[in-house]
């Protein structure tokens, strides 16, 4: 999630200034060229030994596979094409750090640095295990069809509060600064109900609980099509004498990463998939198992939860045959 990028002039001024840098050839088509350098990257304490970094897709030019994120000059992490914030962990206490981020294109080109942002780790906090207070007065208004803005009052903690966690449903999507109460959160549906909640996290990781929630509806329509994996097959294979379910599909476009999958079996909830890791690009698959018996049918789908901590649409729905 997001705040609204910096207006659109300011923008194509910026990519003007990249092509006359050399960054892309002369005479070159935009797809010669590397992407541009992030903008909008913040960087900012989540507890004594993590940065909440963030920042802006780059807009247009070539597709970006994946965004590198460098402390100094070494890469610490890199997600997704679709991922624009990520938790740089194992940092130390009351250390400054610095960040750049860079966009790689679908060729394997790196574009240059974005800015520099600096983040201060605080000190370790020992044996601390008071969490803070609740936000209190969360309050909310609508800002567009995929954006609103909440507000909340500051946490009580002994040591001080270092970040703030958004929440929706269960989820969390979004983190701020412990000096900051109030933030926009971009990137969500038309037509979409939500409630949002906030939890205040200290130094030493403890976090308050959760503030009241916040119910809000963005404007427009979203019939849920655009959401639903894609191209979904289901198969089965035996092993060992027993029967494997096995899928696979697309994941469906999304502002951000898609972790967990819920899975229908037969009519009723089957399991829950979360990847451990870093999802796979592009094509997901994934197995289970269904019994011992030959020519059982079953029925399946799968739907994800998106980014904005809501449930996309279910897949089409799919037959397969145990030892068919």
């Amino acid at each position: 999630m997001r705040r609204v990028p910096w207006p659109l002039v300011l923008v194509c001024g910026a990519l003007l200034l990249i092509a006359s840098c050399g960054w892309g050839r002369a005479g070159d088509s935009d797809e010669g060229r590397v992407p541009g350098p992030p903008t909008g990257v913040t960087a900012q304490a989540g507890s004594a030994t993590s940065v909440h970094v963030m920042w802006n897709a780059v807009p247009d030019g070539p597709g970006v596979r994946a965004y590198e994120v460098y402390r100094g000059t070494t890469k610490v992490e890199e997600v997704p094409g679709s991922q624009h914030m990520v938790d740089v962990t194992r940092l130390r206490p009351s250390t400054v750090y610095v960040f750049t981020v860079q966009a790689r294109d679908t060729e394997g080109r790196l574009g240059p640095p974005s800015r520099a942002v600096r983040a201060r780790t605080p000190a370790r906090v020992a044996a601390d295990r008071s969490a803070p207070t609740r936000p209190s007065g969360p309050a909310g208004r609508i800002v567009g069809s995929r954006a609103v803005q909440l507000s909340w009052g500051a946490s009580r903690d002994d040591r001080g509060v270092v970040s703030y966690d958004v929440y929706q449903g269960g989820a969390k999507i979004h983190g701020v600064g412990g000096g900051q109460t109030a933030t926009v959160v971009t990137g969500l549906r038309p037509g979409t109900g939500y409630v949002f909640t906030v939890r205040a996290r200290d130094a030493a990781d403890n976090l308050s609980p959760a503030s009241a929630p916040v119910r809000l509806t963005t404007p427009g329509r979203d019939d849920g099509r655009n959401t639903a994996p894609d191209d979904f097959t289901a198969a089965t294979h035996r092993a060992g004498g027993a029967y494997y379910l096995d899928l696979s599909w697309d994941p469906p476009r999304a502002d951000g990463v898609i972790a967990e999958y819920q899975i229908r079996l037969d009519g009723t909830s089957a399991t829950s998939l979360v990847w451990g890791g870093t999802p796979p690009r592009g094509r997901a698959s994934y197995s289970f198992y269904v019994g011992r018996n030959a020519g059982e049918r079953h029925r399946v789908r799968l739907r994800a939860r998106l980014p904005d901590g809501t449930w996309g649409g279910w897949s089409a729905q799919r037959e397969a045959i145990t030892g068919g």
